[in-house]
């Protein structure tokens, strides 16, 4: 197959495999399409149903740990009887701050099993982010792990939690046999969970698949975080069509998990997947080229979950006599460009690339299910590819007011029809769901969502991942609000007006963030180290603009809106004169000039940010 075709030629070769699998297909289209709102099957009877399948397999591995089926049912009952006994019912969320470990995947089990919704709180954030990302779901209570009090405590005057025990703490530590000492003013929660019963709780109102399990934030396009409700339907989608169908998941495999838990890759799709199979999840909190392998030979891995830049981070590698020395023949996840896909598999000896297109609120996803090379795969969700308004996620509507499909190879925005099968979850804001919907969009009183993103048809409805539109640009795997760090940026009062932007670095994955701004006070050199130490405070390490332009003046058009598209080309060039143009080089704890020297070492593909 080349790489931007897929004929009806590549489906029939690879018909063997995919028949081979029959029992998992027929298993995950039923799962995949499970419609049932009502129906009593949710997280918590997944786990329930491996505990008696495979009461002494592993669940869970984690450094020198191991946590089995039935340990983790018996856990999570512990902690869904400690949260029923705190008067939480169904409805009701908790907000949960803790890096990828054993006692994270054991609380949202536990809180779904009583419909108890978690928020999961991205690690990096703080300050006004993280504050405003609690607020925004009402939280019960925060559950904090010892490796984030600090972030904690930065913003604790400024959270609302409505309990009287607000505040609960696990120790950095295997916490079903040892508690630590909590800070003042926390709740011991391993301690209170030690001490409440390992049977399955009893309901008067059961949780069902419709139910809100839990909340996923993104960026969007609005600015400052929105949350995003996923209901217990979202795993049991992925249960059967990444689980089942993609992967064809069994209790012997591993799948091997660096991606942060707060991401639906990590959450729904790698965890969902291991939940199908009665598989185990080996997890480390951060991820580490330099250990990967190691890790995988380690836990025996036969599958990980991947972002794009994770694989570029390992091809970066020296190559070594040990790439093939493993057993991985899988991986699942999104953002493996063309360039390096056939390099990737071919070094690594990767069989089955399971590439998947989706989002945590949209209403639809692809899945490379016939494992065809450079493609996010199919979907039997209604969507279309319509045309675009360059530079934005907006579409162009017809002198009739509406929207008209680009021809077959074109790039166009994706968006996928909402009705009764395909529901749009939303956000907790109204507003901001309402901004994602295109109403009257072929006919009247249609509605359809919104991804944002354009893709392209390269045959047999594969489509292939072309660009993230809008004001978001993805960095270091991440979805970065521009709108969120110009506000970062106004708060400073450094400057007059901010704009921001992704920008592309020759041999990296995503956009780069890049800020052209306009000093408080021109008149006086511009103190680039001041603004570094500023953002550091106040924005995660992937959202801290790699790029800084300090203009006197930014253009704008005859409306006062920011001529965007024209500062994105310009990038981080020297070409325009009276202009600094500062960096975060690698390794470096603060923002360097650029030099002539500089700008064409990056461009050459010298600097490896």
């Amino acid at each position: 197959m080349s790489q931007d075709i897929v004929t009806a030629r590549d489906i029939l070769r690879s018909l063997p495999t995919v028949l081979k699998k029959f029992p998992y297909v027929a298993k995950g289209l039923y799962y995949y399409r499970l419609k049932d709102d009502n129906k009593d099957l949710t997280l918590g009877r997944l786990v329930e149903r491996n505990a008696d399948k495979y009461p002494n397999r592993p669940a869970i591995l984690f450094d020198d740990r191991t946590v089995t089926w039935s340990e983790l049912d018996a856990w999570s009952n512990r902690i869904a009887h400690y949260l029923k006994d705190q008067g939480l019912v169904k409805g009701d969320a908790i907000a949960v701050l803790l890096d990828n470990r054993p006692e994270l995947l054991a609380t949202v089990v536990g809180a779904a099993k009583v419909g108890v919704a978690c928020a999961m709180l991205n690690t990096s954030q703080k300050g006004k982010v993280l504050a405003h990302s609690i607020n925004l779901i009402q939280p019960r209570m925060l559950v904090v792990g010892a490796e984030l009090v600090d972030h904690a405590e930065g913003v604790r005057d400024e959270i609302q939690l409505r309990h009287t025990k607000p505040l609960q703490y696990l120790a950095d530590a295997n916490t079903l046999n040892t508690f630590g000492e909590e800070p003042q003013g926390y709740t011991n929660m391993a301690l209170e969970v030690s001490q409440r019963s390992s049977t399955r709780p009893m309901l008067s109102n059961n949780v069902t698949m419709g139910d809100t399990a839990v909340y996923l934030y993104t960026s969007g396009t609005t600015g400052l975080p929105k949350a995003a409700p996923g209901s217990h339907r979202k795993f049991i989608r992925a249960y059967g069509g990444f689980g089942m169908l993609s992967l064809a998941m069994e209790p012997e495999d591993v799948l091997y998990c660096t991606l942060p838990l707060y991401h639906g890759t990590a959450l729904l799709v790698c965890w969902g997947s291991v939940l199908a199979g009665g598989s185990a999840i080996a997890l480390r909190r951060k991820f580490s080229a330099s250990a990967f392998w190691d890790d995988v030979r380690k836990y025996n891995a036969t599958t990980f979950g991947y972002v794009g830049e994770l694989c570029r981070y390992l091809l970066n590698q020296p190559a070594s006599s040990q790439d093939r020395n493993h057993g991985l023949t899988k991986m699942i996840g999104n953002g493996l460009r063309p360039s390096i896909w056939t390099e990737f598999k071919e070094r690594f000896g990767i069989d089955k690339v399971a590439e998947l297109y989706a989002s945590s609120e949209g209403n639809i996803g692809f899945s490379n299910f016939f494992n065809m090379d450079n493609t996010v795969g199919f979907s039997t969700a209604p969507y279309k590819l319509v045309k675009y308004h360059e530079g934005t996620r907006d579409p162009i509507r017809n002198d009739k007011g509406r929207l008209e499909e680009v021809k077959k190879g074109q790039p166009g925005l994706l968006i996928g029809e909402i009705n009764k099968k395909w529901a749009f979850e939303g956000y907790t804001q109204k507003e901001a769901t309402e901004k994602s919907i295109l109403r009257d969009a072929f006919k009247k009183g249609d509605a359809w969502f919104n991804t944002g993103d354009v893709l392209k048809e390269i045959g047999c409805r594969h489509l292939q991942f072309v660009d993230r539109m809008g004001d978001t640009f993805r960095w270091k795997g991440e979805n970065v609000s521009t709108t969120e760090v110009e506000n970062i940026i106004d708060g400073s009062g450094m400057v007059q007006e901010a704009i921001v932007y992704g920008v592309e670095i020759p041999k990296t994955n995503g956009k780069a963030g890049m800020v052209t701004l306009v000093p408080q006070n021109p008149e006086v050199e511009f103190d680039a180290d001041k603004l570094f130490a500023y953002l550091q405070d106040n924005l995660p390490p992937y959202a801290i603009p790699v790029f800084v332009r300090v203009t006197h003046a930014i253009e704008k058009t005859g409306t006062f809106k920011y001529r965007k598209v024209d500062i994105q080309k310009l990038g981080y060039s020297l070409s325009r004169p009276h202009e600094e143009v500062y960096a975060w080089l690698p390794g470096s704890s603060s923002y360097t000039q650029l030099t002539p020297e500089l700008v064409a070492d990056i461009d050459s593909g010298g600097v490896r940010f």
